[in-house]
């Protein structure tokens, strides 16, 4: 124990003397200090970090490299620790290096703002438009106001800001001109609410209600909970709801196709979600994903489906319909979040439900009644509970906007066929 503190005050006085040495613009004299202390503690992460930055100052790259990755193999925790050993990296072109490293920075925070400025500034380097509009996008949003910003990075926020705004233009003019012989063909139709809709998703209008992530649409009511009245086709597949359970039974039986219901790779802001993200707590069966029937789940449900076809479900290229069937385990709570457009809403049909079960949208809490189902707009703030000791499961798919007429639904399945050309021609 006497040798360890022995060791430590050696290396705290050499420290010193590196100090003093690199304060007197003597580097090769500080390079000798942290040689002997690294003699004394190899794993010692300060003088392995300020060799590493000596290294980078004086252009002597690879010596930079392999005290960075030593540093982030050691510890790794610090965005910083990754962010400098992608720098080593970049000076070295070594793009898979620097890509690893950017990306490992944004998985121990993925809010760190020259992180996300690096990341988005490599796609660009490689010609990856979206990819870096996105990214600079994220920049954008995580940026404090530019007085708060240091002066150093403040032209690279700029830079971001103007990149998005560029990339947003370019986006709505191809947007107008893919749309424009269909606004020809629906020329008596009013458009209005649509085109409000693209004008906000390009960034050329501001959105005032509420808080959809993705696709907002205009002077639609936020509804917390919608009157069943205006879904005739809801009392038939609630009538077929023990048909439903029974295949879901089946299903759970065997014990095959259940999923995590959130399933992002690290690195992708969560926020309030990251503790349910891959997590079995909160699980699904898929029948429909992102517009696409799950054909091996779905055979197994057959009267699910056919009760299904019942429903006006969304037709968006690559988003829509979806249908799950949705599992929270006992003690569980999915915490305040919204959901992607409030051009489609969400309806539950309550399978198993144990008591002190419950579900919060805005100011409205209900507990769910098997059976009974329950559509209401998920881009309104929205949560869930189970505290009971036992499984929670509803059957959840999505339907349109009850509000939308059938120009605009039209509309809507056109751009989402626009958005998927856009991304096909980068």
């Amino acid at each position: 124990m006497q040798q360890a503190r022995d060791v430590a005050r050696e290396i705290e006085i050499l420290t010193g003397a590196a100090n003093k040495a690199m304060q007197e613009g003597k580097g090769s004299q500080a390079i000798t200090y942290w040689g002997q202390i690294l003699l004394l503690n190899p794993n010692h992460i300060p003088t392995l970090a300020a060799l590493g930055k000596y290294c980078l100052a004086t252009n002597d790259d690879n010596s930079a490299c392999k005290a960075f990755e030593r540093v982030c193999q050691i510890d790794g925790s610090d965005p910083q620790q990754w962010i400098s050993l992608a720098i080593a990296y970049r000076k070295l072109q070594n793009i898979d290096g620097e890509q690893l490293a950017v990306q490992q920075a944004l998985v121990a925070d993925p809010m760190d703002m020259l992180a996300l400025i690096m990341k988005a500034d490599l796609h660009s380097r490689l010609g990856e438009t979206h990819q870096a509009a996105l990214a600079y996008g994220s920049v954008v949003k995580v940026a404090p106001p530019m007085e708060r910003i240091h002066p150093n990075l403040r032209p690279s926020v700029e830079f971001a800001m103007q990149y998005k705004a560029n990339y947003d233009q370019e986006h709505g003019k191809f947007l107008d001109d893919f749309l424009a012989p269909v606004y020809k063909e629906l020329s008596g139709e009013k458009l209005d609410r649509f085109r409000d809709s693209v004008d906000i998703m390009v960034g050329r209008k501001k959105r005032y209600d509420s808080q959809s992530l993705i696709y907002h649409y205009p002077n639609l009511a936020p509804i917390e909970f919608f009157d069943r009245k205006s879904f005739p086709w809801l009392a038939d597949i609630e009538n077929g709801t023990e048909q439903i359970l029974t295949e879901f039974m089946h299903v759970l039986g065997e014990e095959e196709g259940f999923t995590p219901y959130l399933e992002y790779t690290a690195g992708v802001p969560m926020g309030q979600l990251a503790e349910l993200n891959n997590s079995p707590d909160w699980s699904a069966y898929h029948l429909i994903k992102d517009g696409l029937v799950q054909e091996s789940n779905a055979a197994k449900c057959p009267n699910t489906m056919q009760l299904l076809s019942l429903a006006p479900q969304p037709i968006q290229l690559g988003k829509t319909p979806s249908a799950l069937f949705s599992l929270l385990k006992p003690h569980t709570h999915i915490r305040p979040h919204t959901g992607a457009s409030n051009v489609r809403l969400l309806t539950h049909i309550p399978l198993i439900i144990p008591n002190d079960c419950r579900f919060r949208v805005g100011n409205q809490t209900r507990e769910w009644i098997p059976g009974e189902g329950i559509v209401f707009d998920d881009t309104i703030e929205h949560e869930a509970w189970n505290h009971s000791d036992k499984l929670r499961v509803v059957m959840i798919f999505d339907i349109w906007h009850p509000d939308l007429s059938e120009a605009e639904r039209h509309m809507i399945t056109e751009v989402s066929k626009a958005l998927s050309a856009f991304k096909d021609s980068k």
